[in-house]
C-alpha cells in the first residue's frame, strides 16, 4: 500500500522558507496624536461611555491618562452607581486586601472614606493618628454637653462620629492580620 504524502523543502523549520512566502506584511497603526510617528498600540476611550477609541503610543497614553476623569459627565448618583457596579465586579481581588500593598492617598480609599476625611477636614493622605486627633478636636468643640441648645452642633457631632467610625473600620480592615500570619 502506497502512502500519499506531501513533501516540503523546509523540514519543519519556518525560517528556511523563501522570503515572502511565509507571511504578509502587518499593518502598523500610528499614534493618533498629531505629528507623532510612533506605533499607537495603547487604546484609550474617546469619552466615558463611548466604544470609540484613540490609539496612542506609550508616551502620549500616559499624558492622556494624567488628565482623565473617569466620572466626567456623570451625576453624583450615576458615579456612585458605576463605582458600586465595578466594586462588585472586582470582588475576586478582595482576598488580597489584607496584604495592604498600597498606602493611603494612592487610590486605596473608598468614596465613603474620602467623604469622611472631608467631614474631619483632613487631606487625602492623612494617617490614622491624624484622623484620631482631628476627631477628638472636632468632637470636643461640637459635643452636645459643650453646646447644649445648638441643633447644628448636634448634627455636626453625629456626622463627625459617623466619619470616624467609617475611617476606624477601614483602618481595622487594612491592619487585620489572618491567624497564624
Amino acid at each position: 500500500m502506497a502512502r500519499h504524502t506531501t513533501r516540503s523543502n523546509d523540514w519543519g523549520f519556518p525560517r528556511w522558507r523563501g522570503y515572502g512566502s511565509g507571511r504578509a506584511a502587518q499593518t502598523v497603526r500610528l499614534c493618533d496624536r498629531h505629528g507623532c510617528e510612533e506605533p499607537g498600540n495603547c487604546p484609550a476611550p474617546k469619552s466615558p461611555n463611548s466604544p470609540e477609541r484613540w490609539y496612542f503610543c506609550q508616551v502620549h497614553a500616559g499624558e492622556y491618562n494624567r488628565g482623565w476623569n473617569y466620572f466626567e459627565g456623570l451625576s453624583a448618583e450615576e458615579a456612585a452607581a458605576r463605582e458600586a457596579d465595578e466594586r462588585r465586579d472586582a470582588g475576586g481581588f478582595a482576598q488580597s486586601k489584607h496584604q495592604a500593598w498600597a498606602g493611603p492617598g494612592d487610590g486605596t480609599r473608598s468614596r465613603d472614606e474620602m467623604r469622611a476625611l472631608d467631614v474631619l477636614e483632613l487631606e487625602v493622605d492623612a494617617s490614622f493618628d491624624e484622623v484620631k486627633l482631628a476627631w477628638r478636636r472636632l468632637a470636643k468643640s461640637n459635643h452636645p454637653d459643650v453646646r447644649p441648645n445648638d441643633p447644628e452642633a448636634a448634627k455636626r457631632f453625629q456626622a463627625i462620629q459617623a466619619a470616624y467610625e467609617v475611617l476606624r473600620s477601614a483602618e481595622d480592615a487594612r491592619t487585620w492580620k489572618p491567624a497564624g500570619a
